[in-house]
């Protein structure tokens, strides 16, 4: 879970320090206090864009930091699979520092890139907001969503099904080297013969290329070598080091400690009358020899057209010839070769196509499950008279997830026919159906900090309590963090932040900060009442939060 939130010199925030608990965290605050800002930060934290203008103005940076526990041994193991590992108190620290002219990411103090900390990231936290909740319009969210509910018994299947796949892309290709007439073969056989012989006859070794650089830079810079060796002798040769020994000897006798300089000069004579015989030797053993400064130079182009034809390193390269006998093997007895990458391929078309049906069987039976509990989350939710189905087709070919390609149905009007989410659902909709979702996942969801920004976009009253008590209920095996403007879901918060923006010596700034349980009541007074808090307003506050508890307890219970 998130424990912690640090922020400093971003947007209006000039520092804010945030412990989040467990369960649901509630973040609410007026308009244009800065709620988005928090969100904003935990987004930039972990990998999303960030540009100069989010720098606090008059700050030369902005920093970010989460702070994640990971006591789940699961969890830990995945993380360790892409080598990060966790303090020894279960921690991952991730930060941003924000630069004028770029930004840096840390993990644990590593430094990452964006693509890797994104990767990581999706398994400490998922942030649910407009974003996700619009990715319902897309059909390959669909079957995202339902894969994610029946993982458990298609895992071993879909990694069947995706090594299968590369199998079956990998025997079309060769197939479709099989696809050419006989001029086409003998043209093909006669480039690869003479590519082999290229690679064959330059006969590479490993490290190869680093020795004759190396022998090729001493001999480019032989003359630069020889005149400051030469100038670094001479300047040894000096006898400043014998002067400055015998001026010690000459009152060593006056004071013992001086004993220890007169070593210290010993050693160094020693050190430096070491170092100019080494430097003579060198140079004496220098030469130029002009016809093996050719033959090096030669010998490294031909390394070089290798590696910009056939591969990067050595390795490479003997891959790369590795395959080209093959194939060419393959030309010389072509008929033979071509009926057994048929039956190879035969083979394997066949039992993915096995594999995909059996998956295809067991998504259409988690679907019925799927829908029919996503649709008594909907009716929860206020959804009146829902109808809500997910629709199957067969793609007319494979992919690494199988053949099928499924959609959302939804009515949510009665004698309406069932047509797509895209079709029918509006903005405010689409965030209730994820929550719906979102409820149902939570069971088997292993992403411990589920974020929740604008859930409550276009719902109030009775709709409003619903939602509440959904997120109430997620949060029972999950750390919520949820922004609203919504008394009835603030009321639920097990912890309450308060954002509140404050000008101060001309410049505003935006904080956060916990409520106590009488703070967190007036904060609920404040959404129900507006601008006026009257004696009524703040009483039926504290109504709200003492239904929120009794909600809660039985949320629990279910």
């Amino acid at each position: 879970m998130l424990l912690e939130l640090h922020v400093k010199n971003l947007a209006l925030i000039e520092k804010a320090d945030v412990e989040f608990g467990e369960g649901l965290n509630i973040l609410t605050g007026e308009t244009g206090a800065g709620k988005s800002i928090i969100i904003g930060s935990v987004t930039m934290a972990l990998g999303g864009k960030a540009s100069k203008d989010s720098i606090r103005q008059g700050a030369d940076w902005a920093y970010i930091e989460l702070v994640f526990s990971v006591p789940e041994e699961e969890q830990k193991k995945a993380l360790r699979e892409l080598e990060v590992e966790p303090t020894e108190d279960g921690l991952v620290i991730i930060s941003r520092k924000i630069m004028p002219s770029r930004s840096i990411s840390r993990i644990n103090d590593e430094t990452v890139t964006t693509a890797r900390l994104r990767q990581i990231t999706g398994l400490l936290l998922d942030i649910h907001g407009q974003h996700e909740h619009q990715s319902l319009l897309y059909k390959s969210k669909h079957l995202e969503i339902l894969d994610a509910y029946v993982k458990a018994k298609t895992q071993s299947m879909k990694l069947n099904i995706a090594r299968e796949y590369q199998i079956y892309r990998s025997l079309t290709e060769r197939l479709a080297g099989f696809d050419m007439d006989s001029e086409a073969r003998i043209r093909e056989a006669d480039f690869l013969r003479f590519e082999i012989q290229e690679i064959e006859e330059a006969g590479l070794r490993e490290g190869e290329e680093e020795e004759l650089t190396a022998s090729y830079r001493r001999f480019a810079h032989a003359q630069r070598i020889a005149e400051c060796l030469g100038n670094a002798h001479e300047a040894l040769e000096g006898d400043w080091l014998y002067h400055a020994l015998k001026a010690v000897e000459q009152v060593v006798e006056y004071d013992a400690a001086l004993g220890s300089i007169r070593d210290q000069l010993y050693d160094a004579d020693s050190v430096i009358n070491d170092a100019s015989r080494e430097i003579a030797s060198y140079l004496d053993s220098m030469e130029f020899d002009e016809e093996t400064f050719r033959r090096t130079e030669e010998r490294l182009d031909t390394i070089h057209n290798l590696q910009a034809k056939y591969g990067k390193t050595v390795a490479d390269i003997r891959k790369n010839l590795e395959n080209k006998r093959t194939r060419l093997e393959e030309l010389e007895d072509y008929d033979a070769h071509r009926e057994a990458v048929k039956k190879e391929f035969a083979e394997c078309r066949n039992r993915l196509e096995g594999f995909c049906a059996q998956l295809s069987e067991i998504r259409r039976a988690a679907s019925r499950k799927l829908t029919g509990r996503i649709k008594e989350g909907l009716e929860d939710l206020n959804f009146l008279d829902v109808e809500f189905d997910m629709e199957f087709e067969r793609l007319d070919h494979f992919t690494a997830s199988g053949y099928d390609e499924v959609q959302f149905l939804i009515s949510t009007n009665p004698g309406q026919p069932m047509r797509p989410l895209k079709d029918v659902a509006s903005g405010g909709e689409l965030s209730r159906i994820m929550l719906a979702i979102k409820t149902v996942l939570a069971d088997s969801d292993e992403i411990p900090t589920l974020i929740f920004d604008e859930i409550d976009t276009g719902i109030s009253g009775r709709t409003a309590q619903k939602v509440s008590e959904k997120l109430s209920y997620i949060g029972r095996s999950h750390q919520v963090i949820c922004i609203t403007h919504l008394p009835q879901i603030a009321a639920m918060a097990d912890a309450h932040f308060e954002i509140a923006k404050s000008a101060k010596d001309g410049r505003t700034t935006t904080t956060i900060r916990l409520l106590d349980r009488e703070e967190s009541v007036n904060e609920l007074a404040r959404l129900l009442g507006g601008a006026k808090i009257t004696e009524a307003v703040v009483k039926n506050a504290g109504e709200m939060k003492e239904l929120a508890d009794k909600t809660k307890l039985c949320v629990k219970c279910k």
